[in-house]
């Protein structure tokens, strides 16, 4: 990510910016240069060692995969009817009251499929 001799060149307080903005602590006493750089310099490694140890951010486990897997199958496909209001609901036509509560329930239904099988996208790769 950084370089020691492109840190090197800053001056402590730059560096102490730039561990604030990505929240970082110095190791060792803020006072020297060293402490600074020595965070910015391992911190990369320092994330991929936590996350392979199961620290923090980590996967999620085969069991909830699962389960949004069949929360997906279970909201099923909508009908051909049901598409084609979800696509002019989309284009911005709104029905009347008290069918339009309706209506926002269905497009919303479908905006939370569409985002867990994206979910499911991302997390599968």
């Amino acid at each position: 990510m950084f370089t020691r001799s492109e840190l090197e060149i800053k001056t402590i307080k730059e560096l102490r910016d730039l561990c604030l903005r990505y929240g970082i602590k110095p190791t060792g006493n803020k006072g020297y240069k060293t402490s600074w750089i020595t965070s910015l310099m391992v911190f990369p490694q320092m994330a991929f060692s936590q996350f392979e140890a199961g620290k923090g951010l980590k996967p999620p486990t085969f069991a909830f995969m699962q389960a949004l897997s069949n929360a997906i199958d279970e909201m099923n496909s909508p009908t051909d009817e049901q598409a084609a209001l979800i696509k002019i609901s989309l284009e911005g036509k709104r029905m009347q009251s008290p069918a339009r509560w309706e209506q926002e329930k269905l497009i919303n239904l479908y905006k939370a499929k569409q985002k867990l099988e994206e979910v499911m996208s991302l997390l599968g790769d």
